[in-house]
């Protein structure tokens, strides 16, 4: 029988426990072999990026980070608005075959943890868009994921958060149903820091599924 992209990656996820990154790269190499799908790839930019970008999105010139990249689509739509994008991935196989794709992309893709990135990156970026990653992770390390992905924000930037959301608290989430676990409210204000403030947050429902899209803003 036939076993669901989620749950496959469930179970490479089970399978790396104490290593919560290791299995992306299980993952992607196997989806290069032909022997697994990556779930979250999509045929084009997150839709819920896409229209906050075209409601107030930042100037052209903004420089952008995608963080958690994997096969490139929302990193692809920001370089093709004209942004100059990085975007970078855990997985070597990930950056190695987005890059495939798109032979002639103007995205700079690099291979980085969200863990241990280059100080060079912290405080650069105009816009950082944190879509679907941070929820792939346990905890710990999802905290410090979280202020890592926040600590990308130059002075003037804005931090983009998509997730999706859970309602009351950690302790009340379901942590064998990951991964993704979603994010209760507490772990969406916990980007908050270092100066950055909540500026927006929405409660969506795409597919009877609460997602949080949250604006965070560093002055």
């Amino acid at each position: 029988m036939d076993v669901h992209p989620d749950e496959a990656a469930r179970r490479l996820a089970a399978a790396r426990a104490g290593e919560p990154t290791a299995w992306f790269e299980d993952l992607y190499r196997a989806a290069g072999a032909g022997t697994a799908v990556v779930p979250w790839d999509r045929p084009a930019a997150n839709p819920l990026l896409v229209e906050w970008v075209e409601r107030e999105g930042p100037p052209t010139s903004a420089r952008a980070i995608v963080v958690g990249a994997g096969y490139g689509r929302d990193a692809e739509y920001l370089g093709a608005l004209g942004h100059p994008t990085t975007a970078f991935d855990v997985s070597p196989s990930a950056v190695e075959q987005t890059r495939a794709r798109y032979p002639y992309s103007v995205v700079t893709y690099a291979v980085a943890d969200l863990l241990d990135l280059p100080e060079r990156w912290r405080g650069a970026y105009d816009l950082v868009v944190e879509s679907m990653n941070v929820q792939a992770l346990p905890e710990p390390p999802r905290s410090e994921a979280i202020r890592a992905a926040a600590g990308l924000v130059a002075p003037g930037g804005t931090l983009l958060v998509i997730a999706f959301g859970a309602d009351g608290t950690v302790d009340q989430r379901v942590a064998s149903s990951g991964p993704p676990w979603p994010l209760v409210r507490s772990e969406i204000d916990a980007f908050a820091v270092n100066g950055i403030y909540l500026d927006a947050l929405e409660r969506l429902y795409p597919d009877d599924e609460l997602r949080w899209r949250a604006t965070f803003r560093r002055p």
